[in-house]
C-alpha cells in the first residue's frame, strides 16, 4: 500500500478493511475470532481491542507460516478451521456458510472459495486434472503462461480438516520467495489421496483482494454498487446510482430520492420521503420522515420529521433541527437546538445555542459564542424574532415574543415580548404618540 498505515487499517465505505471481513465471519457465525498479526501491529491490536484473540506471526513467512503460528489457539476439540484472508474485505457471510456446508458435506480435507473471469490479474489459478478435480493451486508469480490462462482463481478462503492439517503445514515446501503458503495443501492432500474441493463463489466482485491503492478503489467501486443496488430493491431512488456513495453503515427510508453527487456517510440514517441533495454530504447524522437537505453539509446532526436544509449549510456536530424547522442557504449551526417551525432563512451563525418553537433568524444574525476563552450559551425563546444583523453577545437571552431591530448588538437579557434596537441594544418604549424614546 506505500502507507504509514497498516493495510487492514486502509478505510473501504469509511469502515476500516479488516472490519468487513469480522463482519461477515460474525455474520456466518464466527463471533471471534484469531487474528494472525506479526509482531509490530500495535495499531491493528489496539484497533480490534477485546474483539478477537491474537496469535502472533514473529517472523511473517506467507500465509502457511501464519496459520501454523495459529495453533495454539485452536481448541484440542476442534475438528474443522476456517481461514480468511484479511485483505478480502467483499466475501459474503453466505458464501462462509456455503463453504463450510460444503466441506462438512463432502468430508474434503481442503475446500476453497474460487470464482472465474476474475476482475484481478494477480490471485492464485487453480488447477485441475482430467477429471475436472482441484489438483493444486499456483499463484501467479509461480505460473507458467499458460496456467495464468487459466480462468478459474482461488478467493482466499478455506475450510480445511484439522486431521493431518499441522503436519502438512510444517512439510509443506517453500514458495520461490522462501514463503510457505497455504495454497501449498492444495497439491499436498491431493498427492497423498486426499479430496481438495472448491465452491464457485456468486460474483467475481466477492474476491477482490486488496494489495495495493488501485485495489482498494476496485472494492469500493464493488462495495458501493452492491450497496446502492441493496437500496434500490429496498424502495430508494437513486436518480444516479453512479454519482451516489453510501456507506455501509447507513439506513435509508423507503420513497427517500438521493440526488447525483450525494456522499451519505458513517452510522446516518434517514427516514422515509426525504429528499438528499444534489451535492449533500451527510456523516453520521439523522433525519426523520419528510427532511429535504440540498448542497449542504451535516455532521452529527439531527433533523427531525419535515425539517428542510439548504442549498450551502452546514450544520456541524450538535446541531439538532426542529419538525418543520427552516434552515436555507449559508447557515451554520454548532451544538445547538432547534425547536419546531424555527426559521433561519439567510446567512447566519447560531452556536451554542437554544432556539424556541416559532422564532425567526434574521438574515446576518449571529450569536457570539466566544468570548476568547470559554464557550457560551444563548437562549432565543419562543416566537421571537431576530432582526438581520442582529449579534447576541452571550450569555444573553432573548425572550418570549421578543424582538431585536436591525443591526442590534445585544449584550444584555431581553424580557418577553419586549422589542431591542441600537448599539449596545437598549429597549423600546413609546412616550405619547408624537415621540418615542428609547428606555435608558
Amino acid at each position: 500500500m506505500r502507507s504509514a498505515l497498516p493495510k487492514p487499517l486502509h478505510p473501504l465505505s469509511s469502515l476500516p478493511i479488516i472490519d468487513h471481513v469480522l463482519s461477515a465471519l460474525a455474520a456466518a457465525g464466527h463471533g471471534h475470532p484469531i487474528v494472525v498479526v506479526p509482531s509490530e501491529a500495535d495499531a491493528v491490536i489496539a484497533h480490534l481491542a477485546a474483539r478477537v484473540q491474537f496469535a502472533e506471526q514473529s517472523v511473517p513467512t506467507g500465509t502457511g507460516d501464519a496459520l501454523l503460528a495459529a495453533r495454539s489457539c485452536v481448541g484440542p476439540a476442534a475438528e474443522h478451521v476456517l481461514v480468511m484472508n484479511g485483505d478480502t474485505p467483499l466475501v459474503p457471510p453466505e458464501a462462509i456458510t456455503r463453504l463450510k456446508a460444503e466441506h462438512e458435506k463432502t468430508g474434503a480435507s481442503m475446500t476453497l472459495l474460487t470464482t472465474r473471469d476474475p476482475l484481478q490479474p494477480g490471485l492464485g489459478r487453480v488447477l485441475r486434472d482430467v477429471g475436472g478435480r482441484v489438483a493444486a493451486i499456483v499463484e501467479q508469480r509461480d505460473a507458467t503462461p499458460e496456467q495464468r490462462a487459466v480462468a478459474e482463481v482461488n478467493g482466499g478462503v478455506y475450510a480445511l480438516s484439522v486431521s493431518g492439517l499441522w503436519d502438512a503445514l510444517a512439510q509443506l515446501p517453500l514458495a520461490s520467495n522462501s514463503e510457505r503458503y497455504i495454497t501449498a495443501l492444495a497439491a499436498h492432500f491431493r498427492e497423498r489421496g486426499g479430496y481438495v474441493h472448491a465452491v464457485a463463489a456468486d460474483d467475481p466482485r466477492d474476491v477482490i483482494c486488496v494489495n495495493t491503492r488501485a485495489d482498494l478503489a476496485l472494492a469500493e467501486s464493488a462495495m458501493q454498487a452492491r450497496i446502492r443496488h441493496r437500496w434500490m430493491l429496498d424502495g430508494v431512488t437513486l436518480v444516479d446510482p453512479a454519482a451516489t456513495y453510501i456507506d455501509v453503515g447507513v439506513s435509508l427510508g423507503r420513497d427517500t430520492v438521493v440526488h447525483p453527487n450525494s456522499h451519505l456517510r458513517g452510522r446516518t440514517s434517514i427516514g422515509e420521503g426525504c429528499i438528499i441533495g444534489p451535492n449533500a454530504v451527510i456523516v453520521d447524522s439523522t433525519l426523520g420522515d419528510g427532511c429535504t437537505v440540498v448542497a449542504s453539509v451535516l455532521e452529527q446532526s439531527t433533523l427531525e420529521a419535515g425539517a428542510d436544509v439548504g442549498p450551502f449549510s452546514h450544520l456541524r456536530p450538535g446541531a439538532h433541527v426542529g419538525p418543520g424547522s427552516h434552515v436555507g442557504n449559508f447557515v451554520e449551526i454548532k451544538d445547538s437546538t432547534l425547536g419546531r417551525e424555527v426559521k433561519a432563512g439567510h446567512f447566519s451563525y447560531i452556536g451554542d445555542a437554544t432556539v424556541g418553537d416559532g422564532a425567526n433568524i434574521g438574515a446576518g444574525a449571529l450569536t457570539a459564542n466566544y468570548d476568547g476563552a470559554d464557550k457560551r450559551r444563548t437562549a432565543i425563546e419562543e416566537d421571537a424574532f431576530v432582526g438581520s444583523d442582529t449579534v447576541l453577545i452571550a450569555p444573553v437571552r432573548v425572550g418570549r415574543r421578543a424582538r431585536t431591530g436591525a443591526g442590534a448588538v445585544v449584550t444584555r437579557d431581553v424580557a418577553d415580548g419586549d422589542t431591542v434596537v441600537g448599539v449596545p441594544a437598549r429597549s423600546t418604549a413609546v412616550g405619547n404618540s408624537k415621540n418615542g424614546k428609547i428606555k435608558e
